[in-house]
């Protein structure tokens, strides 16, 4: 073979030369390969914190979300309107059916007893009071009967509905002006019944209204103040502000009717401890605190 026609074997140092261009090329591409392995690794704990910063976005929301409720119930609280005519016209509605023809729950034949018996159903109640009645009439049977007394006389007699010496007092006591200024008369207009020892506004609207028929005011008992600050009907504790605010909202032809059926309603279901709610068909439309079962909201100033 001729001597141009051999190859030629690289030098030493060229042989040195390539290995070095592959050793860097090797160590160039490790080198890159493991930069990318660290750019995976570092991105890992960001596709890890997503779900942890989209819980806490969601967390977020849902911290807003009862700010967002809160004001939607000031809004309806706001705009709720527990005087509105519709509303009360609802309520007087319920009670007519619950409580149809009611009358006062008092034992009475005539004004005077009528007048008597109120007098002693302050801080007592009316089965009470209808248990004296009968024998305190029979043993007494007219106005000029009990002007005769003295009113220790009388105390035996009323001793179990409580606080007889007062009451004994103010029986006794109008007695004596019904026979000297009015003829012997139960009188017929708040101005003279207010004259009356022991008559208040709650006496004389119970004698004017379920005796004579006249719609001067509203009775306020117990019964009817309870309830009507559950109803929201009232904020008042006073009883002649409550009756007030109620002749502000009731029409004056059903005054009378409406004390006696918001009493008898708070002897049946609207007790003072433990209300019948869940048999109440004025349910819906009480949002009082101290409901005991309810399907509205509840209204933390509707207080008894």
């Amino acid at each position: 073979m001729p001597r141009g026609n051999v190859p030629r074997q690289p030098s030493r140092s060229g042989r040195q030369e390539g290995a070095r261009r592959v050793k860097g090329a090797l160590l160039k591409r490790a080198q890159s390969s493991k930069g990318a392995k660290s750019r995976n690794v570092a991105a890992r704990p960001t596709a890890r914190r997503a779900p942890l910063n989209a819980a806490k976005a969601k967390a977020a929301v849902l911290k807003k979300k009862p700010a967002s409720g809160t004001k939607d119930a000031a809004l309806r609280v706001s705009t709720y309107d527990p005087l509105a005519p519709d509303r009360v016209r609802h309520i007087i509605a319920a009670l007519d059916q619950l409580y149809p023809h009611v009358t006062c729950a008092l034992s009475h034949r005539s004004a005077w007893e009528l007048l008597v018996a109120t007098i002693l159903s302050a801080q007592s109640t009316d089965v009470r009071v209808n248990m004296v009645t009968p024998v305190l009439f029979e043993k007494y049977p007219t106005v000029q009967d009990f002007a005769a007394l003295e009113p220790e006389q009388l105390q035996p007699d009323i001793y179990s509905t409580g606080f007889f010496r007062n009451k004994s007092k103010s029986v006794v006591g109008a007695a004596r002006k019904v026979v000297a200024d009015f003829g012997g008369n139960v009188p017929q207009t708040m101005e003279q019944l207010l004259s009356l020892p022991g008559v208040a506004r709650k006496t004389a609207n119970v004698v004017l209204g379920t005796w004579f028929k006249k719609n001067e005011g509203v009775v306020v008992d117990t019964h009817v103040t309870r309830i009507s600050r559950r109803l929201e009907l009232t904020k008042q504790d006073d009883a002649r502000k409550i009756e007030e605010d109620l002749m502000q909202i009731i029409p004056r032809g059903r005054w009378t009717d409406f004390s006696h059926e918001v009493i008898w309603h708070g002897r049946k279901l609207c007790l003072a401890r433990g209300p019948k709610c869940a048999d109440c068909s004025l349910e819906k439309l009480c949002h009082a605190a101290d409901k005991t079962w309810s399907t509205v909201e509840i209204h933390e100033g509707a207080q008894p």
